[in-house]
């Protein structure tokens, strides 16, 4: 798959995007499915961690629910957005998550903000808008 998310678009293009922006393509409920697909198994189903495939990683994986603490008390979407693609991961090789953006991350749609379109996939927005939901 073609990559079409690069980290100084993201930057510009998520400051602003909430679930509501993306319809049903983007929302909570997709975004929560989407994550029981392909987070839980390690990450934990309530994103604390720690899930059964991460057993014999070397170290388990980091809970998802503190990422707006960690930050500031602000969510970090954009470092998400980045990390679920795989682009936080180009130049670790150690790195274990999987570079979602090598495969299929939805539908592209666009995202506008102060004048500027960024085409991004559908899943990935999901999935993010879910994460801010488990935010503690």
């Amino acid at each position: 798959m073609k990559r079409f998310v690069a980290p100084a678009v993201l930057m510009m293009a998520f400051a602003a995007c909430t679930p509501e922006d993306q319809g049903t393509r983007t929302d909570i409920l997709r975004g929560k499915q989407l994550y029981a697909d392909n987070c839980a198994a390690c990450h934990g189903v309530d994103g604390d961690g720690g899930g059964a495939e991460s057993l014999g990683l070397g170290a388990p994986p980091p809970g998802l629910r503190g990422l707006s603490i960690a930050n500031g008390g602000v969510f970090p979407r954009n470092f998400v957005l980045a990390t679920i693609d795989g682009l936080e991961r180009h130049n670790n090789p150690t790195a274990v998550m999987p570079e979602f953006g090598m495969g299929d991350l939805g539908e592209i749609i666009q995202v506008e903000e102060n004048g500027l379109s960024t085409p991004i996939p559908a899943d990935l927005l999901a999935i993010a808008n879910y994460l801010e939901t488990l935010q503690n």
